[in-house]
């Protein structure tokens, strides 16, 4: 039996005898915790879309959505950290078995989060180089703060986990110049394309023009090559009719 459906099949049986929200239910074992893995996501999915489908059961202060390292390919899994644990419920409860772009969503707790490899290796480093002085590596840590899974790492944009996009704010002075700049590019590049157009257009007309003069040209040397056939035809005719009367 595959994990949804086993996890479908405990959460059914603990709503039979009464069992949810007291310490007898399963998620009791992971109330420490407050990390969820999110499986089968569609490779298309960015790190926006997969808190926009998981924060419907809470607040998120992080998320790992786990890529390949040569080609930045998703792998269709991910780590994601709610505010407060009790929201992991929720989402594995509500989450698990849904359908998001034809796959069903497989969501469930995790224990004990483990740091992204290129990070631990980063970590295990600095404590080689300075002596393990910090006791035990626990998530409160500059390893495992938000946004952990990215540091060091080019991204596409310069918003993050903890300061996304203000939809409402007034663009800064320097990004109301970049605007301009940007639709000033594009009225220039619009008016190229415009004139390049034209001048394909004339182009175009040119050829046309000139490949029907081509023709036409074929169509008179040819009439005429036909008209001379024909005059030494009936010029041959007449000689031979006028030889035979003399004859």
């Amino acid at each position: 039996m595959n994990v949804i459906a086993e996890i479908q099949r405990i959460n059914d049986l603990e709503l039979e005898k009464g069992l949810t929200h007291t310490s007898a239910s399963w998620h009791t074992k992971y109330q420490n915790s407050a990390w969820v893995y999110a499986g089968n996501l569609p490779n298309n999915l960015t790190e926006g879309d997969v808190l926009c489908i998981l924060s419907q059961y809470g607040e998120i202060e992080d998320i790992h959505l786990v890529r390949e390292a040569d080609s930045g390919k998703s792998k269709g899994f991910a780590f994601v950290k709610y505010e407060d644990a009790r929201s992991c419920v929720l989402a594995v409860d509500n989450l698990t078995g849904s359908d998001v772009l034809g796959r069903t969503l497989r969501v469930d707790h995790v224990e004990k989060y483990r740091l992204p490899k290129h990070v631990q290796e980063k970590e295990d480093e600095k404590l080689l180089n300075n002596g393990d002085d910090d006791g035990d590596n626990d998530d409160d840590g500059e390893a495992g703060a938000a946004g952990h899974a990215y540091k060091d790492q080019e991204m596409a944009s310069s918003y993050n986990i903890e300061s996304g996009q203000d939809l409402f704010a007034a663009p800064k002075k320097d990004e109301r110049r970049t605007q301009t700049q940007q639709q000033s590019e594009q009225y220039n590049s619009a008016g190229d394309e415009i004139i390049m157009s034209r001048e394909d257009r004339e182009d175009r007309k040119r050829r046309k023009e000139l490949r029907a003069q081509k023709r036409k040209e074929k169509e008179e040397h040819r009439r005429e090559k036909e008209e001379r056939k024909s005059k030494k035809r009936k010029h041959g005719k007449h000689y031979k009719t006028s030889r035979g009367r003399h004859d």
